[in-house]
C-alpha cells in the first residue's frame, strides 16, 4: 500500500512561466485534505529543487502538512512547527563551494545570457534560471565542462528553464530517503512523480514511480508509469494510487 505521495514541482504540479492549472491543482488538494480521513488515500508532500520560499507556498496551496523536500534534498521543511533541518554533508566545505559556483555563474554565465538570473533564495546549492531553453541548454553544457573538474563532489542537473549544480549526497534520492526515516515510512511504501534529470535517483528507490507525458524521454523510461501532462498527469497518478489501494 502507497502511503505517501511525493510530488516534483516544476514539470508536474506545474510548468514553468505558466498560469497554473488551477482547476486541477484543487482536485490535488482536496484528495490530500480527505487522505486525513480516508486510508487509502495516500498523504501528499513535495520534494523539489526549488528553494525553500516556493516550496512553501506551493505546499499552502495544496494544503501539505506534512515536512517538504527543498533544494533535491538540501533540506526539509516541517510546516507544521516552522522548522527546518539541513542535511549533514552540507559542511563547511560544502558551503564554501557554493558560494564560489554562485560567484562564477554571476561572472562567467549570468552576464553572457541575457534573462539569466540566480534561484536568490538557494541556500545548499547553485541555481540558474532562464525561460529559453536554448540559452539553459548552452549554460548547462558550460556548467558540465566546468563543474566536474573543479568540485568534484557536486552533480550538474537540467529542466528546460534551469540549472542546477548540488550537492552529491544532497540529491532527491537523499532527501526521500531523509523523509521517509523522519516519517517512519519504508521506500516501498511513497509513490514519486518526476520529470527531469534530478528525479531520477527518487524514481529509482521508491515503490511506484511515475513521470508526466512533457517529462524528458530518458526520465519516462525509467519511470513505472508514464502519465499525462504536468499538472493533469500529477492529478492522475494520485487518482490511480487511491483506486489501487482501495482494490488491495
Amino acid at each position: 500500500m502507497i502511503k505517501l505521495f511525493i510530488t516534483d514541482l516544476d514539470g508536474c504540479i506545474t510548468h514553468p512561466f505558466e498560469t497554473p492549472d488551477w482547476e486541477s491543482i484543487s482536485e490535488i488538494r482536496s484528495l490530500n485534505q480527505k487522505s486525513k480521513e480516508e486510508e487509502h488515500i495516500p498523504k501528499l508532500t513535495i520534494c523539489s529543487g526549488r528553494p525553500f520560499p516556493y516550496v512553501e507556498a506551493v505546499g499552502q496551496w495544496l494544503g501539505v502538512e506534512l515536512p517538504m523536500v527543498f533544494e533535491s534534498g538540501g533540506g526539509i521543511y516541517d510546516i507544521m512547527t516552522n522548522e527546518i533541518s539541513w542535511n549533514p554533508h552540507f559542511d563547511q566545505q560544502a558551503k564554501e563551494a557554493v558560494a564560489e559556483l554562485k560567484d562564477w555563474m554571476e561572472n562567467v554565465l549570468i552576464k553572457n545570457y541575457k534573462g539569466t538570473y540566480p534561484e536568490f533564495a538557494k541556500y545548499t546549492d547553485a541555481g540558474l534560471v532562464n525561460p529559453d531553453p536554448s540559452k539553459v541548454q548552452l549554460m548547462h553544457e558550460e556548467i558540465l565542462s566546468y563543474v566536474p573538474k573543479h568540485y568534484p563532489m557536486f552533480e550538474v542537473h537540467a529542466t528546460d528553464v534551469s540549472v542546477n549544480v548540488i550537492l552529491k549526497k544532497s540529491n532527491k534520492g537523499v532527501g526521500i530517503e531523509h523523509l521517509c526515516a523522519a516519517l517512519g515510512l519504508k521506500l516501498d511504501e511513497v509513490a514519486y512523480i518526476g520529470d527531469s534529470s534530478g528525479d531520477i535517483p527518487a524514481l529509482k528507490i521508491v515503490g511506484r514511480s511515475f513521470a508526466p507525458e512533457n517529462a524528458k524521454t530518458f526520465v519516462k523510461e525509467v519511470a513505472d508509469h508514464v502519465t499525462a501532462e504536468a499538472t493533469k498527469g500529477v492529478l492522475e497518478t494520485y487518482q490511480m494510487l487511491i483506486r489501487d489501494n482501495k482494490n488491495g
